[in-house]
């Protein structure tokens, strides 16, 4: 989800990666970036900003950026799973994926990819 950053802030500061110019992405369009070795998918959906995992957990497959977009959700191409672009959650609620922080400063999007911490 599109968060406004304080100007006074460098956003790198702040844990974020510059990934692309606003003017870059496409309305319901994905697009893939790889930020810290993590693959995330970049949506922009009625002038909001979201930015999820682009791994489905069904197969594992690299798609999501090449999903479609109904409603909130994106359709991974493979096999047809619905993911909330807000939340990640599968639309069953199960295996969802992982979404990550997006902030707007100007026409600049940057996102903030921190690796998961493991729980054994």
């Amino acid at each position: 989800m599109t968060k406004h950053l304080d100007h006074l802030k460098k956003p790198e500061d702040e844990g974020f990666t510059f990934i692309c110019l606003l003017g870059d992405l496409q309305e319901r369009v994905g697009k893939k970036f790889i930020v810290s070795d993590i693959e995330i998918a970049v949506f922009k959906l009625n002038s909001e900003i979201f930015a999820v995992s682009n791994i489905c957990p069904h197969q594992q497959t690299h798609l999501i950026f090449d999903g479609f977009i109904e409603d909130e959700f994106v359709v991974c191409p493979a096999h047809g799973w619905k993911f909330n672009l807000r939340t990640g959650r599968k639309d069953s609620g199960s295996n969802g994926l992982r979404t990550f922080p997006i902030e707007l400063i100007d026409d600049k999007v940057f996102v903030k990819v921190t690796q998961k911490e493991l729980k054994w």
